[in-house]
């Protein structure tokens, strides 16, 4: 199988390429607001992790996974969305590699499957098949046997000298056709798209959801993974321009963003209103099996806080307190 894929610099590429460079830009030169930050940025990966699954048929919504973090994650739906959630934060943190390689992919891959499947983090070892809605097979995808070589020249791909959303977009595409894993290979090839982007200095402070802009745009985004020939200059403006508008989309909400009464609260403090806003009514001992290591005095201080400042409000006394959220 030969993944030498080719497009053609066109107008619309570059008038993609030139949106990103500038949302980038002003991304960069916006001032820090650390607290606004941190609010965008967790619901900027909590978005990316549910579009993301949502793709592959997810069911849940936004609402459903607000506490996501803290909680188990049991049910198979969320755990997917937690696992992405884990890998996305990974990329951005200073663990993730500065090089790609084959670990990179199995890691990856790691943490897509983990505890979904005694296959996570493993190659294919067996002949597979893209099937459509019908079920019918449209693609058969390269023998095993073939991955280790066809993996090797995907790195290649991402040590080219194109733009970092070409190379996002090309190698993003070449992975899908290798198709290595059994399952997961989506969720994955989005992974390594979001990596490239990121470890080439285009990773827009975390706040960027492009897979919101593939989740909306689902049915060309499957369009166009079909394209069966070398030249898939169509793909490549494609995934450029969801870059560039999923960018500009970020730069509005950052513009726009105010540091308002929860904005500015400690991370810990906004958990609380998380919890008690998805539960909507809970005692004290509710929100401490969630802290179990934080004083019962802090979390008492911290309540307090969140009452004066009219964010929660408290119902009964001494020991039958329940909280709620305020209207």
């Amino acid at each position: 199988m030969d993944i030498n894929y080719k497009y053609r610099k066109n107008s619309r590429i570059e008038k993609n390429l030139i949106k990103i460079e500038v949302t980038k830009r002003v991304i960069d030169l916006l001032p820090q607001l650390p607290h606004v930050e941190e609010s965008l940025r967790r619901k900027s990966l909590l978005k990316s992790s549910l579009f993301s699954a949502k793709i592959e048929g997810n069911k849940l919504r936004i609402e459903e996974i607000q506490s996501i973090e803290r909680t188990s994650a049991k049910n198979r739906e969320k755990k997917e969305i937690f696992n992405i959630l884990q890998a996305l934060k990974w990329i951005h943190s200073r663990q993730a590699p500065k090089k790609i390689n084959a670990n990179l992919l199995l890691k990856l891959h790691s943490f897509v499957l983990q505890k979904l499947s005694t296959d996570a983090g493993r190659l294919r070892s067996e002949p597979s098949a893209i099937f459509n809605e019908a079920g019918v097979a449209i693609y058969m995808t390269p023998p095993p046997s073939e991955l280790p070589e066809l993996i090797d020249n995907l790195i290649v791909i991402t040590k080219t000298r194109e733009h970092a959303a070409i190379k996002a977009a090309i190698a993003h595409f070449a992975f899908e056709k290798i198709h290595p894993f059994l399952d997961g290979n989506g969720r994955v090839g989005r992974l390594l798209g979001s990596y490239i982007l990121k470890n080439a200095g285009y990773g827009f402070r975390g706040l960027v959801v492009l897979e919101e802009y593939l989740s909306d745009h689902r049915e060309e985004y499957y369009d166009l993974l079909t394209i069966q020939n070398k030249d898939i200059t169509d793909f490549v403006e494609f995934f450029t321009e969801a870059i560039a508008l999923s960018a500009e989309k970020a730069v509005g909400e950052l513009q726009t963003s105010k540091e308002d009464s929860s904005d500015t609260l400690l991370p810990r403090r906004q958990e609380i209103i998380s919890i008690i806003k998805d539960h909507k009514m809970v005692s004290f001992n509710f929100i401490k099996r969630r802290f179990q290591k934080v004083p019962d005095s802090s979390l008492h201080y911290d309540l307090k806080i969140l009452i004066n400042k009219g964010l929660i409000k408290k119902l009964g006394s001494t020991r039958g307190v329940l909280y709620s959220p305020r209207a």
